[in-house]
């Protein structure tokens, strides 16, 4: 009997080690940066239970339609003044005279064929292809009534004009297209410069959409013919070739040959006009996350439709991937190159890609 009391004393004796050095386990190794910092619970908490109910609020706000991604509560404050830097050095770089010849174009008919009309909402979109700009005009086609909902739009229908609902600003007098260039909220959407090029390339010519054959076998040919400089080459289309027509001065000769199709590629200068448009926002693709609900907030539509979903990743610059397709383009080419897109690397704040050039 003695010996049993000895052994229970010696159990709990050892159940009580053990929970004291759980215990000091526990505080010594507890995450540093907690462990030891101010304890200020109430303010955690609160700025935790706002970012939720951010996220919420957003996401209830149309519930037919999806939110862009987390943590924009805390973005969306700096948004006023990053737009406000974009427009003020947009506005600068128009006014450099050394430059007049890269960043201003005549508002023709090419550019208000480029610009989509929501009267509803009192809004112009100036459609910039491979930044999103499918998006763009799903969520204008849903404001203009056309349906109801994103989800419902079928994919032919998004760029077939005459189903969708969305007129283009040359639809209209020249009266009634300077009353809405003057009292809309007008918007569009820029990318590197050179990134948007890649893109471009991938999706014409190497995926090669099957409903848009012209692409590999009319567009890609005239250009080997004119610019491959190995004509033992066979192969389809390659990067630097599409480089050289692009930065060719007289590449436009070969332009007018394929119409509209040179929209995926041609500088924002001459879609969009900049210079002589005056834009209430230029988001940036990179920053498409947090630009998109505060573009949606500005031209008063956010309680009614909110941006598709964007892919975790796919909108940040990928220096490696312009590195790997500009490996075996000549420097010569790529400083061609560069000349002819240089307006818009200077309009909108994209840093020269001296890595490639020099």
């Amino acid at each position: 009997m003695h010996h049993q009391w000895l052994l229970l004393a010696a159990c709990f004796w050892v159940i009580f080690m053990f929970m004291v050095a759980s215990k000091f386990i526990t505080l010594t190794f507890k995450d540093p940066d907690v462990y030891g910092a101010k304890q200020e619970p109430s303010i955690l908490t609160a700025i935790t239970e706002t970012e939720k109910n951010q996220v919420t609020k957003v996401k209830g706000a149309s519930g037919e339609f999806q939110t862009i991604g987390k943590g924009q509560s805390k973005n969306l404050a700096h948004q006023p003044l990053i737009h406000m830097e974009r427009l003020e050095l947009l506005r600068n770089v128009c006014q450099d005279a050394s430059l007049k010849n890269l960043t201003h174009a005549t508002v023709s008919k090419f550019v208000l064929d480029r610009i989509f009309v929501c009267d509803k909402h009192k809004i112009l979109f100036c459609q910039t292809p491979k930044v999103g700009n499918t998006q763009w005009k799903k969520v204008l086609i849903v404001l203009n009534g056309a349906f109801p909902s994103i989800e419902e739009i079928p994919e032919n229908v998004v760029h077939d004009h005459e189903k969708n609902g969305l007129p283009r600003l040359s639809s209209f007098s020249d009266s009634e297209i300077q009353k809405r260039l003057k009292l809309y909220f007008k918007f569009f959407i820029v990318r590197d410069p050179f990134e948007r090029l890649i893109s471009a390339f991938k999706d014409k010519f190497v995926h090669n959409p099957r409903f848009e054959p012209w692409y590999r076998h009319e567009i890609a040919p005239s250009i080997i013919r004119k610019y491959r400089r190995n004509r033992t080459e066979t192969r389809g289309l390659q990067f630097e070739d599409f480089v050289r027509y692009l930065g060719d001065p007289n590449h436009r000769w070969l332009d007018i040959q394929f119409g509209d199709h040179i929209i995926h590629w041609v500088t924002y200068v001459e879609l969009c006009a900049p210079c002589e448009i005056t834009y209430s926002i230029i988001g940036h693709h990179e920053t498409l996350e947090e630009d998109a609900p505060y573009i949606l907030k500005e031209a008063g539509i956010d309680h009614l439709v909110s941006y598709p979903t964007i892919p975790p990743g796919i909108t940040v610059y990928n220096k490696t991937k312009v590195e790997r397709y500009f490996s075996g383009v000549s420097k010569r080419d790529i400083r061609r190159l560069y000349a002819r897109f240089e307006g818009d690397f200077n309009l909108f704040g994209y840093q020269a890609p001296n890595f490639l050039l020099n």
